[in-house]
């Protein structure tokens, strides 16, 4: 009996993995989140220069993505010409943790495989 629980506990914790993988899936979408995360509030240009050799048109497809997935926030600003600015939602804001986790992560890594 016991070990049916243990086994309904990893395949919930398995699922939520892969809900989160599915939802953060690609090359650009932490790079983006990051962006938005060290600026708070990021226009689409900003983001494109921020992140080397993502194009115009997968920036857009990324950022409608994470729209939907309700981890950040659209505004277009009445502007001449007009000015889209992005921002996290506060379900969004949820990830800088693990944003964070991830760059000091990535700090160590790279002095453990450079020595740099």
């Amino acid at each position: 009996m016991q070990c049916n629980n243990f086994e309904q506990a990893y395949k919930k914790e398995m699922r939520a993995v892969q809900d989160s993988m599915d939802v953060l899936y690609g090359k650009w979408k932490i790079s983006i989140i990051s962006s938005i995360c060290y600026y708070n509030k990021r226009r689409f240009s900003d983001i494109l220069g921020d992140i080397d050799g993502i194009s115009n048109k997968m920036l857009s497809k990324e950022l409608k993505e994470l729209e939907i997935n309700q981890l950040i926030k659209r505004t277009v600003l009445d502007t001449q010409p007009v000015t889209v600015q992005y921002e996290l939602t506060a379900h969004g804001k949820s990830l800088q943790t693990i944003i964070n986790n991830l760059t000091d992560w990535g700090i160590k890594h790279r002095k453990v495989i450079t020595g740099k």
